[in-house]
């Protein structure tokens, strides 16, 4: 195959894995929560960008995300409940604070750390995802530490605030519906912060944005059908189990 074709052929791959990627991180948004990482080690594994265009590439996808996921769960109702919206007000207060220090964190990674914090992050997710608490209120001093520390943990490497917000809050006793809502008004704030930061950095690749923010929109309304129309037990089963297998491979990838 001549050297031309064959760059061709490798281009058209890293794109369909990647599309791949994106649609996958869109449904498991707002199917489950955890799935906006996906769309991170898409460009992580699949490309050569640095942990800084990696974490900034990915957050932008988000911002749609969120818009779009945030829409939904108000026509399900969900965004429409008083405690749920108090909750999501709290978490995006929290974001306005916790994202600039994750991105300000980003630039200070290298690339063999950033693997590791990767890897290390989906692990932490796999056992959260494994568990849910009693359903009750959440307090506000709880959901304030959580909406904190989720947005500096998407600001350092670029996931969405749905990634780990869902899990927690579920632990916390919130219900799963209502932690996904929450979590999409949360992720708007956390990824137009944290594209400022990294769009003054230089630091997007806009076309790879593209490629994987588009089919992650597709997959945010299949995920929001999916969390109303079926258990998410089997979901997050699958979830944790990618999650776990990639986790390896990832601290290692840097």
């Amino acid at each position: 195959m001549p050297a031309g074709r064959e760059r061709l052929s490798v281009v058209a791959q890293v794109i369909a894995a990647l599309i791949v990627t994106g649609l996958l991180a869109g449904i498991g948004i707002t199917a489950v929560g955890p799935g906006g990482v996906l769309a991170t080690v898409g460009l992580f594994v699949f490309t050569s960008l640095t942990p800084a265009q990696v974490a900034g590439t990915a957050i932008v996808t988000h911002v749609a995300t969120g818009i779009l996921g945030s829409a939904a769960f108000v026509r399900s109702g969900q965004l429409r409940e008083p405690e749920t919206r108090r909750v999501a007000g709290v978490l995006a207060a929290a974001a306005t604070v916790g994202t600039p220090l994750g991105v300000l964190l980003n630039s200070w990674v290298s690339a063999k750390a950033f693997g590791i914090v990767l890897g290390g992050f989906a692990l932490v997710v796999a056992v959260f995802v494994g568990f849910k608490g009693r359903e009750r209120a959440v307090g506000t001093p709880v959901a304030g530490a959580i909406g904190a520390g989720v947005a500096v943990v998407a600001g350092l490497v670029g996931v969405g605030g749905p990634m780990l917000a869902v899990p927690l809050l579920v632990v916390a006793g919130m219900p799963v519906l209502g932690a996904l809502a929450a979590a999409q008004v949360q992720s708007v704030v956390i990824a137009g912060v944290g594209t400022l930061g990294y769009v003054l950095d230089g630091a997007v690749d806009w076309r790879l944005a593209a490629i994987v923010g588009i089919p992650e929109l597709a997959g945010v309304v299949l995920g929001w059908r999916i969390a109303h129309a079926l258990s998410t037990k089997t979901l997050k089963a699958v979830l944790v189990a990618v999650l776990v297998g990639i986790a390896p491979y990832l601290a290692l990838h840097g």
